[in-house]
């Protein structure tokens, strides 16, 4: 019996609908389906509850016989996840073979004792009549499905979990800290995660928007799990051309609301831009924690006080990340990882502190008395009271004499305060003042 959680890879060629039954299987979109042929690139893994078994369900990309160096690099991991899976589900088009379905075929005959073929699109009982020329292949099992109507997928699950090997029921589990990597399209995301998880698990190509699905990865790192994500480089609205690009911008958007800590990955040579300063707003608007990692930092020349000066121009551009580690880097050489895991861990814990309300306001009591009276044209305003309403996102929420009238250098005292005294130096922090005049 092992504790390995079984893998079950969907392959075939280009548009057969491997993402659509991917879909269908795990009851949710996570994929990107379109009818472009060779949407999904790198490999998408889900966890997958089947028959209360845990699985891991993996959704390749398309086999192709001719094409660059891009569609070769999806072939092999094409082919690399099929021979690590426990099942394969070679999925074919029920209207009819193509060279390049046989040629596929071909290279996974090694395979056939762990393969079933799943004929899709199969909309109706008249189709399954055409499925008589695929028996001739050779292989044990053969069921028609239609993952577009959901047509058969019950009974596909049936054949699935039969031939899964047997297993302990260790669950997929929650990670210790869930790490996604945001940036511009080229910046080096697919080769960081590669080098974080110690696998070739997002094709690195200079192609810009290579990665398109989210691609997850777990590692360890000083006791600690990390679940990393590599999403779809995010470029300018008026660039993202493309329906496929369009949905990939907006999972690797929603990626941000699903993780802890972001790193936004910036190209140091080309340095920042209005398009990273756009992702860390909406970074810090979520609440979530964030790292600009400096990539390639072993490209620039060598200056006396380089990232003092790169970090003081960082928080005279970008006033809004005035609080967020700056770590240099090299995701290509292995440079600066390490700095790079120990900020997200403390900015994990940050995130989730809380402070006891008892506390906050002995704290506050003397925070208003270090501060000169604030007043502004007669008026004086005084904040009374102070709570900690949530964590991840870290948010307070203070009652005064003038509410939301409150001076912002007053709340901005205050937040520096919170900062500086209970421990909340490298994270997002809302303060929000309640509360009406005196009578």
């Amino acid at each position: 019996m092992s504790d390995r959680i079984p893998r079950v890879a969907l392959v075939g060629r280009p548009n057969v609908g491997k993402s659509t039954l991917f879909n269908c299987l795990l009851k949710t979109r996570k994929a990107i389906t379109d009818p472009t042929p060779g949407v999904t690139r790198d490999p998408n893994e889900a966890d997958w509850l089947l028959d209360g078994r845990p699985v891991k369900l993996v959704d390749t990309g398309g086999y192709k016989v001719e094409g660059d160096d891009l569609d070769a690099a999806i072939t092999r991991k094409s082919v690399a996840r099929a021979q690590d899976a426990d099942v394969v589900v070679l999925v074919l088009d029920l209207m009819g073979l193509t060279p390049e379905d046989e040629e596929f075929i071909r290279l996974l005959r090694p395979l056939s004792g762990k393969l079933i073929v799943a004929l899709n699109k199969a909309d109706g009982i008249e189709r399954e009549a055409l499925a008589g020329e695929f028996y001739a292949l050779g292989f044990s099992e053969y069921i028609c499905v239609s993952a577009a109507h959901n047509r058969r997928i019950d009974e596909l699950e049936e054949r699935i979990a039969a031939r899964l090997p047997e297993s302990s029921a260790l669950s997929p589990g929650d990670p210790d800290l869930r790490l996604a990597i945001l940036g511009k399209p080229n910046a080096g995301k697919s080769t960081l995660v590669n080098r974080l998880t110690g696998e070739d698990l997002s094709i690195v190509s200079p192609e810009p928007g290579t990665t398109r699905d989210p691609i997850h990865g777990r590692f360890e790192f000083k006791g600690t799990t990390f679940r990393v994500v590599d999403t779809a480089g995010i470029r300018r609205k008026g660039k993202v051309g493309e329906n496929i690009e369009y949905y990939s911008v907006n999972r690797a958007l929603k990626t941000i609301e699903e993780s802890e800590v972001v790193v936004l990955l910036i190209d140091a040579v080309e340095g920042l831009s209005d398009q990273d300063k756009k992702i860390a707003y909406q970074i810090v608007k979520d609440g979530r924690g964030i790292i600009l990692g400096m990539n390639k930092w072993d490209q620039l020349p060598k200056v006396k006080n380089q990232l003092e000066a790169y970090t003081d121009r960082i928080r005279f551009l970008f006033p809004v990340l005035s609080f967020a580690p700056v770590i240099p880097l090299s995701a290509k050489e292995g440079t600066g990882i390490p700095e790079l895991l120990n900020a997200a861990l403390k900015i994990q814990k940050q995130l989730h502190q809380r402070i006891d309300t008892a506390k906050l306001n002995e704290m506050l009591k003397i925070w208003m008395e270090d501060v000169p009276t604030a007043q502004v044209k007669g008026v004086i305003y005084k904040i009374r009271y102070l709570t900690q309403v949530s964590a991840l996102p870290v948010k307070f929420v203070a009652f005064g004499n003038h509410g939301k009238d409150t001076p912002g250098s007053l709340t901005q005292y205050l937040v520096n305060r919170i900062r500086k005294d209970l421990g909340f130096q490298d994270v997002p922090l809302e303060l929000v003042v309640k509360g009406g005049k005196e009578k």
